[in-house]
């Protein structure tokens, strides 16, 4: 690739260019960001070689283009870039949600363009911002990339070409399945770390006594609480019906646990936890 432009430059955004300036997959990385500040910051820490004044001027001339934006600004950004992209250039995103994301390029291009290729790395932190962008990010970790009928076979593979030379193990999957997945695997999860932290600094003495006291298992539980909330919020409203599905059955879990310890029933409760541990344990023995 001879030009690559980087839409938003956050934490993925920023950490894709330096990783595919480390492969030396790209010759010039141009960026753009509606907030000044980052795209400063990302010039002045060489994350990109030329910072842009819009959206479109990034995209011109580009081989390849990434949005990496909340996902509900999504046709926002498409429609910002539409008229600095050339006919041969490749469209990318990295959104948390697919089936949105595709909805959204075919709001502004009238059709999903064949050289559109919607792509999600199953990698972050709880950090936002290009300050926090990292060139090994993506190294081991999975990037989904979810073609549509009218996706064009070489445009994904140069985005496969390009997740591989970042570190990263691409596979691919069904649109509607990566949601719903990832409804269960990590939206849900983000939701139920912002409640939990949010309800109890509401309780008497949080600041006082219960935050001081909290220990290694409240910062495990609660660390993607410190994730980028307008994020999450895009997220949630893009992907609501399975992760509305998932949290009540969460629900009806949580009151049939509260119902077991009301009655005393303490073996139910330890045949949850047993079930659940031996769960986790397999799954980890599977990823290490």
């Amino acid at each position: 690739m001879q030009r690559l432009a980087v839409i938003g430059l956050g934490l993925i955004g920023g950490s894709f260019a330096k990783a595919v300036r480390a492969a030396a997959a790209v010759e010039t990385i141009v960026g753009f960001d509606a907030d000044a500040t980052q795209m400063q910051r990302a010039h002045a820490d060489g994350v990109i070689d030329q910072s842009a004044d819009n959206a479109a001027a990034a995209a011109h001339g580009a081989d390849i283009v990434l949005i990496a934006v909340p996902v509900l600004a999504t046709a926002a950004a498409l429609r910002a870039v539409q008229s600095g992209i050339g006919a041969a250039a490749i469209i990318t995103d990295v959104g948390s949600t697919k089936q949105s994301v595709l909805a959204a390029a075919t709001e502004v291009f009238g059709s999903l363009p064949p050289r559109f290729v919607a792509g999600h790395p199953i990698a972050g932190t709880e950090k936002s911002g290009v300050a926090h962008a990292q060139a090994d990010l993506f190294r081991g970790h999975r990037v989904i990339l979810t073609p549509h009928p009218q996706q064009d076979v070489d445009a994904q593979a140069v985005v496969a070409q390009l997740w591989q030379a970042a570190g990263a193990r691409v596979v691919t999957m069904e649109p509607a399945r990566h949601d719903a997945i990832f409804a269960a695997t990590s939206h849900l999860p983000h939701l139920l770390a912002f409640a939990f932290v949010d309800m109890l600094s509401r309780l008497d003495g949080a600041d006082a006594d219960i935050f001081p006291n909290a220990g290694g298992g409240f910062r495990d539980f609660t660390r993607i609480a410190s994730s980028s909330p307008r994020m999450w919020h895009d997220i949630l409203r893009a992907n609501t019906e399975p992760i509305a599905a998932l949290l009540q059955l969460q629900i009806a879990e949580l009151q049939n646990l509260y119902e077991v310890m009301q009655r005393g029933e303490w073996h139910k409760l330890a045949e949850v936890f047993e079930h659940a541990r031996a769960v986790r344990e397999r799954y980890l023995s599977r990823i290490e």
